[in-house]
C-alpha cells in the first residue's frame, strides 16, 4: 500500500494533512464520477492564469449543474494557504493546485439530487516538469482512435477513456497518446495537441469532443507577439503525420515537442526527428508569460 504524504489539504471547509481526508463511500464522485476538476500551476509559489482556470472550473460545474460551492476570492485564498503550505513543509516553489468538485453524497441514484451540498476537495503538489533532455531531444508518441466519451469539453473526473489511452503510450515507452476520431487530431489523452505547417500553429477547433486547454488563448497571445499564424480548424490525420513540427500543451508539459510519433520521426529535411523553431520560439515566450501571468 503506498503511503500517503501529510501535507495540507483542504476538505469541506478544513485544512488537514492529506493522509487523514475521508470521503464518503456515497459521494457521487465515487459512484458515478459526477463532478469536475481543475488543476492550476503554481511557479514560485504564484497562481499562472488563476482566472482563466476559475472561468474554465465555473463553465464545467455549469454543465453539470452544480453550483459554485465558492466565490473566486475564497477559492484563491484556499490556493495560496495551501501553496504557502506546501513550500514551507517541501521547499517547493513550482506546484500544482489541484481542485476537484463533486455533486456530493446522496443515496445511489441516476437522476441528480436536488439539495445537497457538492464536496470540494483540494491540494498543492510539487510540479514535475518536463525534463532537459526531453525540451532538447523532444518525446515520443502514439496514436490511437478517440474512443472516449462525447463530452470531451467538460474537465470530468470520469477520466478511465483517458486512463485507457495514456496507458497505451505508457506500455510502449512514450509520453503521450495523440487521438482521432473519425479521421480528424482531437487531442492527447492528457494534453493538446498542435501541428506546425509552413511556420503556422494549427490546432483543432473548440468543440465537444476537445478539451478547452488553458493553453488554447495563451499559444493565441504567444503567437500574436510573435508573428506567428495561429489559427484553428479540422486537422485530417494525414497533416499531424507529415506535420513539420507536433507540439503538446498542459499545465505540466507547458509546451513540448514531439519528435517521434509511432516510431516515426517527425519533420523534413535537417529538422526531421528535432525540436523545431517554432516550439523554440513558443517556448521562450511561454517562460516570459509565466513571469508576468501569474498572482
Amino acid at each position: 500500500m503506498q503511503t500517503l504524504p501529510d501535507t495540507l489539504c483542504y476538505l469541506n471547509g478544513e485544512y488537514l494533512p492529506l493522509r487523514e481526508a475521508k470521503v464518503s463511500v456515497l459521494d457521487r464522485g465515487f459512484i458515478f464520477g459526477d463532478g469536475v476538476y481543475e488543476v492550476v500551476p503554481v511557479y514560485a509559489q504564484r497562481l499562472f492564469r488563476f482566472d482563466e482556470h476559475l472561468a474554465r472550473l465555473g463553465r464545467s460545474l455549469a454543465k453539470l449543474r452544480i453550483a459554485p460551492p465558492h466565490t473566486d476570492a475564497q477559492w484563491l485564498e484556499r490556493c495560496r494557504k495551501l501553496v504557502a503550505a506546501l513550500a514551507a513543509q517541501a521547499g517547493a516553489q513550482d506546484q500544482l493546485i489541484y481542485i476537484e468538485v463533486t455533486r456530493g453524497v446522496a443515496l445511489r441514484d441516476h437522476v441528480m439530487p436536488a439539495d445537497i451540498e457538492p464536496t470540494v476537495f483540494m491540494m498543492a503538489t510539487p510540479m514535475k516538469p518536463a525534463t532537459a533532455e526531453q525540451r532538447h531531444h523532444g518525446v515520443a508518441c502514439v496514436t490511437a482512435r478517440d474512443f472516449r466519451w462525447e463530452r470531451g469539453d467538460i474537465k470530468s473526473v470520469s477520466l478511465l477513456g483517458n486512463v485507457l489511452a495514456r496507458q497505451m503510450s505508457a506500455d510502449k515507452g512514450a509520453v503521450e497518446t495523440i487521438m482521432f476520431r473519425d479521421g480528424y487530431l482531437t487531442e492527447a489523452s492528457a494534453s493538446n495537441v498542435w501541428v506546425v505547417h509552413e511556420g503556422a500553429l494549427l490546432g483543432p477547433p473548440k468543440s465537444e469532443h476537445v478539451l478547452e486547454g488553458i493553453r488554447y488563448d495563451l499559444l493565441r497571445e504567444l503567437c500574436e507577439d510573435a508573428g506567428i499564424a495561429y489559427n484553428l480548424r479540422p486537422i485530417p490525420e494525414g497533416e499531424v503525420l507529415s506535420a513539420d513540427e507536433l507540439l503538446l500543451s498542459s499545465a505540466t508539459k507547458e509546451v513540448l515537442p514531439v519528435t517521434t510519433l509511432d516510431g516515426q520521426p517527425v519533420g523534413h529535411g535537417a529538422l526531421r526527428g528535432k525540436p523545431g523553431p517554432v516550439y523554440a520560439r513558443l517556448y521562450e515566450a511561454y517562460q516570459q508569460a509565466k513571469l508576468t501571468q501569474s498572482i
